[in-house]
């Protein structure tokens, strides 16, 4: 009763205040009509000037047992509703809602009548309409892969001069891979067939094109070539419905083809993006090697979609870990991180977690899930009820609202809930008659049998040998699935009652137990330390061990062969994605700008500017506008590791000293110590530099660093090696340390001008000097090696590690890691090094020649050019 009054003040708030727009505006309680509101970009693309919601709402009026006002809407559709609009849609969501909600409106038209109270006028005017959207559709197959173009022009289709569209070179999985059950349920209603074989078609280009190592498929794919353009994979957005409709494509049309893609793809998501209760993704050449440290909310379909399959256990913790995500933050966030934090916050009121909740009450009929969906209820009527409707979250940690109403929120959410509630009685037929589609649409299951005028030829070809246990869980008889044991789904949930509150999805560590310390947390990357022999021994049952590096860090190498037993290699597998996801969650979150190094002295005065990394301790710069300035001094010794034997030299300027061999946090104690004002970090890594390699970060050491309280910045080799050539040449170097470059120092610079005017030997030398203030420009996260430090993993400093920079497999996988002293530098650096003469090359490039004392202007603004050219270039790369 409550879902009814839920869905009769959406709905009627619809009609009185938004039809025929497209959809609610519940906020302003008006009407969203494209072009009439600001653009929202790529979401505007589902609004057609087509009634959307209306269309999509539909066949839920026949489920709600709301025959009458069905009636009523599709008088109104037939009589309002234009599809010959000159506007841009989007080919997959016209396809999913307004297909489609013909489609299922005509399904339940044609139930109705035969019936034999309502809709005795209706003779298929409907399907008339969804075969004339279908031919409308049509243009954008017109590529020579089968694949669609993105979107379509109603009126004037693709190619047509003014059709504003046809340019897009790209599509997601999900796009075209998500058409054929609408696209066959309109030829097997009219008997056309071309509607089913462009659908097929596109279906079988990216089967074609899966990789085939690993059976996986990215997120988006070139529609012309075929090459994958997102290498990236998982069961979330940009795939998920590709992966649903190829098991639902089975279940409507029959043919084996699609069961046996769905079982080969199936079996490669179990193995390489589910890590249970999580659905990470993955790279599709390289899937052991985690591709992100977050999840969106669209997975939250899958554990609906594993109970079609008939694998019910990491469907229930899927959906249980999700339930806990929901109890948090009231909803599910569109976005949200591996330990449960929000990574995008708002939530448009999506119904994938009520399609899961649904689908597991049906399948185990635990009252549990009555509970989660009673939850469902009260959060939606608590804080996205408004008087015109229900409003879409902008924050889901705030409260605050969106003025939207999508139209899915009507056609599903409302739907599913009911379903879960209904008892037969409640029912005006039988819904197993039907099957769903991804907008949940209801498709007639007797379609499978009729104008079968597409061969059922097996075109699945080459796909991986599967244990043929994998086939005989497909469509179960949920009676055997628990016979003797009603508190199954109970004994699957009860581990992951706390996991977001404790982040620690997993169990008892198998390796804790076997050293006999009962029942403990699993060794988590975050508390790893080098130092702890109890940790040490734990890596060594893992298989996991420390290679030391001569400057004082240690790598963590993976060796699968040499772990204690398989499930041990399994744990020390995930130990080492953890460390992948640690530092790559906190770059994101503790990201601090570059800071500047500006050369300030004779001859220089401020036209040298070079990109610095920030220290996340020590003075903040963007709090001290004037910076530290000050001479440059090199400190004994030179790592700074130890109490400084030159404190005189250091006294009262900023001291340069090597990386490497302890803690940042160390070495800046020890200059303090001595009197320096400052301090400046280089790397130790010949030829390094910013405009080749991400941005680097000092962390702390885990401890209180109150203490330090003058500045430490970070230079990569190539930036260093300017300051120290300059002390060679000029010995007094003079330096401003900035979160930004000042004003060049030009009263010094008219008096040094004054002083050599006669002297034009001298002017030259100063012009060879000069360099451009976007030396050291920052690029932005290239594929290139780079190396970052840490303290401990907790303290990881977020320096644009790449996750590509730690191989991840069974046999041979590396984090480079800690020092030995407590919790040291931890290096996460890109596997493989540049070639030995490249190196050499990037080296003597990387030089500012101070010997030549005579520079041709044509020769500095050339270089200048290729300077900028290379930066327009990685830039062009990275975007």
């Amino acid at each position: 009763n409550q879902v009814l009054e839920m869905f009769d003040h959406a709905y009627s708030n619809y009609m009185e205040h938004a039809y025929p727009a497209d959809e609610l505006m519940p906020l302003t309680c008006r009407g969203r009509v494209r072009g009439q509101e600001p653009s929202r970009g790529d979401v505007d693309d589902a609004l057609g000037k087509f009634s959307l919601t209306l269309i999509d709402t539909l066949d839920t009026l026949v489920v709600l047992n709301k025959t009458k006002e069905f009636e009523e809407a599709v008088k109104k559709v037939i009589k309002d509703v234009n599809l010959d609009n000159d506007i841009v849609v989007s080919v997959f969501e016209t396809n999913i809602r307004v297909l489609g909600g013909l489609l299922g409106g005509h399904s339940v038209a044609i139930m109705l009548k035969e019936k034999g109270e309502y809709m005795q006028w209706y003779n298929g005017e409907l399907l008339h309409m969804a075969k004339e959207l279908g031919y409308k559709l049509l243009p954008a197959f017109n590529t020579t892969s089968g694949l669609p173009y993105p979107r379509v022009n109603l009126k004037f289709g693709v190619r047509h001069p003014e059709a504003r569209t046809g340019t897009e070179t790209d599509t997601c999985t999900a796009c075209a891979g998500t058409l054929i059950l609408e696209f066959a349920a309109l030829s097997r209603f009219t008997g056309t067939s071309i509607f089913e074989e462009y659908a097929r078609k596109a279906l079988d280009f990216i089967w074609e094109k899966r990789q085939r190592s690993s059976n996986l498929v990215g997120v988006t794919i070139n529609i012309h070539t075929g090459d994958w353009v997102r290498k990236d994979s998982g069961v979330g957005a940009g795939i998920d419905s590709y992966y649903e409709y190829l098991l639902k494509a089975y279940v409507l049309l029959g043919d084996d083809s699609f069961l046996e893609r769905f079982n080969t793809h199936y079996d490669a998501i179990m193995r390489y993006i589910s890590q249970p209760p999580l659905l990470l993704d993955v790279h599709i050449h390289k899937p052991m090697l985690n591709a992100r440290t977050w999840m969106d909310s669209l997975l939250a379909f899958f554990p609906g979609l594993q109970v079609l399959k008939g694998d019910i256990r990491p469907a229930i913790e899927t959906h249980e870990m999700l339930y806990q995500v929901i109890k948090k933050h009231n909803f599910l966030p569109e976005a949200f991180t591996t330990d449960f934090r929000v990574h995008w916050a708002q939530h448009p009121l999506r119904p994938e977690f009520a399609e899961s909740t649904y689908f597991l009450y049906k399948a185990t009929g635990d009252p549990y899930y009555l509970e989660v969906g009673k939850t469902l209820i009260e959060n939606l009527n608590k804080y996205a009820r408004v008087p015109c409707g229900f409003a879409a979250m902008k924050d889901v940690r705030t409260g605050s609202h969106e003025d939207r109403m999508d139209s899915f929120f009507l056609a599903e959410m409302f739907k599913y809930l009911y379903l879960l509630f209904a008892d037969k009685e409640d029912m005006i037929f039988d819904i197993e008659d039907y099957i769903f589609t991804t907008e949940a649409h209801l498709l007639p299951l007797w379609l499978s049998t009729a104008n079968q005028t597409i061969s059922k030829k097996n075109t699945t070809t080459e796909y991986t040998e599967l244990d043929d246990s994998n086939f005989d869980w497909t469509c179960p008889n949920t009676q055997i699935l628990f016979p003797n044991d009603p508190m199954f789904a109970q004994s699957i949930r009860e581990p992951l009652k706390n996991v977001v509150d404790k982040s620690c999805p997993r169990g008892i560590s198998r390796v804790e137990e076997s050293l006999g310390s009962g029942p403990k947390p699993p060794l988590r990357a975050r508390d790893f330390m080098a130092s702890n022999p109890e940790h040490l021994e734990i890596l060594k049952k893992m298989g996991v061990s420390l290679i030391h590096l001569k400057d004082g860090r240690v790598q963590l190498v993976q060796h699968a062969v040499q772990a204690a037993s398989s499930l041990d290699a399994e744990d020390g597998l995930r130990f080492m994605q953890e460390m992948i996801e640690l530092s790559s969650q906190q770059q994101k979150e503790q990201q601090l700008p570059p800071r500047a190094v500006q050369i300030v002295s004779h001859p220089f005065f401020g036209r040298v500017v070079l990109t610095a990394g920030p220290a996340q301790f020590g003075m903040d710069l963007s709090k001290h506008k004037a910076g530290t300035r000050g001479f440059v001094a090199t400190i004994k010794p030179y790592n700074g590791c130890s109490e400084i034997t030159n404190p005189e030299a250091v006294k009262e300027k900023i001291a340069l000293m090597q990386r490497g061999q302890c803690m940042f946090a160390e070495k800046a104690r020890n200059i303090q110590k001595a009197g320096a004002i400052g301090g400046i970090v280089i790397d130790d890594n010949e030829g390094s530099s910013s405009d080749t390699a991400p941005l680097f970060q000092m962390a702390g050491d885990g401890k209180n660093t109150d203490d330090i309280t003058i500045p430490m910045l970070f230079l990569f080799n190539k930036e260093g090696n300017i300051i120290l050539d300059a002390i060679r040449e000029y010995e007094a170097v003079e330096v401003l340390l900035s979160d930004k470059a000042k004003d060049r120092d030009l009263e010094m610079e008219n008096m040094d001008q004054k002083l050599s005017e006669n002297d034009s030997h001298n002017q030259n030398s100063e012009e060879a000097t000069s360099a451009p203030q976007d030396i050291g420009t920052v690029s932005m996260e290239p594929e290139g090696g780079a190396s970052s430090d840490v303290t401990d993993p907790d303290s990881l400093s977020p320096a644009h590690a790449d996750s590509d920079g730690v191989s991840i497999s069974n046999q041979d996988s590396s984090v480079p890691g800690t020092d030995e002293a407590g919790a040291p530098e931890l290096a996460c650096t890109q596997g493989g090094n540049q070639p030995q003469e490249q190196k050499a090359e990037t080296e003597s490039n990387s030089r500012v020649n101070w010997d030549s004392k005579v520079q041709p202007m044509e020769s500095i603004l050339a270089d200048w050019n290729e300077d900028i050219e290379a930066f327009e270039m990685m830039e062009k790369d990275e975007l």
